[in-house]
């Protein structure tokens, strides 16, 4: 095993004191190739280029000598560090860390980032990196090859975003672009990068916040609101007490796309959008629309908002992770059925219309639980009957992806 173990962040900015002497006494280096050129690589160090950073771990863990590994900005955000420290290497390391380039980022675009989201996009988290872009202001994105600008700004089609991209901070190739997100995939980008996605409305007091990214305690407390909260009556199915169960059955959270179809006054994308997940909200009426509009508005977050009818309106959306289905029946709860979300809900009024559709959702490989639903608010003056609201609440779970 290797006698120490320094790990040195590299911004583009001279080397500090600490960082040279750990340089000069190695025997081992790794890094990119421009780290590897620097002048205060040691002649003799044997060198290896950094490409999978556990294939690197096992050669220094065989290592006896000084091992140095080289890494871009802070290497303990989102860096090397992590696999590094991974229990079946053994390391034990000495961290230098530089300017992460998520800072440097921000500073190039004269914006403070305590309220910013930062998400790693590779290919297989992309889906999820641009979901938290559709739902959050200001996102700061890691891109890996093949998850860069181009493919965030094509994949977040049907929204408007401003892109800030900034290559190869730190070096003399460095260049800041500010481009919309449907003109990011006219372009070539390169590598490394990281965009800052900005747009939509923005909540933060002049002053910050308390907490990194943004604040679970903006708003008013609770899952699901009111209907005063959102501009008076509501419709049979957006009851709270519903619209609660709903949530608690599809569990929404950040890097979700959730759909919601028939969104009615907007209730159940609202209170979904403030979960952190990100929104398509689907309704026929163009007043049912306005109203969602107004609703996200008022409560600050951002949603996509389709006017159209379904099934047919559905066919260009991007894949959703969850689905409440408000309106449409067991033709609707077909078709969304063949896009295979993790979880569906419906409701219905009627025990034929839950058994339709609960076998619609069977024969298409779901779990199905069927709850009967019925609720009364009491006038507490008197206590007295004020409403009754009953339901079937139908929910539909893929085993394959559980969760």
């Amino acid at each position: 095993m290797a006698d120490r173990v320094t790990v040195i962040g590299w911004d583009g900015s001279p080397l500090t004191a600490a960082a040279r002497a750990a340089l000069g006494a190695a025997t081992l280096v790794a890094g990119a190739s421009h780290h590897l050129a620097l002048p205060e690589v040691p002649v003799g160090a044997e060198r290896i280029r950094l490409g999978s950073v556990a294939l690197a771990a096992r050669r220094i863990a065989a290592h006896r000598g000084t091992a140095v590994v080289l890494a871009d900005g802070d290497p303990g955000f989102f860096g090397v560090v992590r696999t590094l420290r991974a229990p079946e290497f053994g390391l034990e390391v000495e961290v230098v860390p530089g300017v992460s380039s998520v800072a440097a980022a921000f500073a190039r675009a004269g914006m403070p980032w305590d309220d910013a989201h930062v998400v790693v996009a590779h290919p297989r988290t992309l889906r999820r990196a641009v979901n938290v872009c559709r739902a959050h202001a200001k996102v700061a994105v890691l891109t890996s090859p093949g998850a860069g600008p181009a493919e965030l700004g094509l994949l977040m089609e049907g929204i408007h975003r401003t892109f800030v991209i900034c290559e190869e901070l730190g070096t003399g190739r460095e260049r800041v672009t500010v481009v919309t997100s449907d003109k990011a995939a006219d372009h070539t980008w390169r590598d490394p990068n990281v965009v800052i996605v900005i747009g939509g409305p923005v909540t933060a007091g002049e002053s910050g916040g308390w907490i990194a990214g943004r604040d679970p305690a903006g708003g008013p407390r609770g899952w699901s609101l009111p209907a005063e909260e959102y501009g008076g009556e509501l419709g049979e199915g957006e009851r709270e007490p519903l619209r609660t169960s709903q949530l608690a059955r599809l569990g929404p959270r950040l890097g979700d796309l959730v759909w919601d179809i028939g969104c009615g006054s907007g209730a159940f994308a609202t209170d979904a959008a403030r979960a952190g997940a990100a929104v398509i909200a689907v309704d026929r009426d163009a007043h049912a629309c306005a109203r969602t509009d107004a609703a996200a508005r008022r409560h600050g977050v951002q949603l996509q908002i389709v006017h159209g009818t379904a099934p047919h309106v559905l066919e260009n959306l991007p894949e959703p992770d969850v689905v409440r289905v408000g309106g449409g029946g067991a033709a609707v709860v077909s078709a969304v059925a063949d896009r295979r979300p993790q979880r569906i809900v419906a409701d219905a009024g009627t025990r034929d219309a839950a058994e339709l559709i609960g076998r619609n959702l069977t024969e298409h490989g779901y779990v199905v639980e069927c709850a009967l639903l019925q609720s009364v608010e009491l006038d507490t003056r008197a206590w007295t009957e004020k409403e009754r609201s009953v339901a079937f609440l139908l929910s539909g779970v893929l085993p394959a992806r559980g969760t």
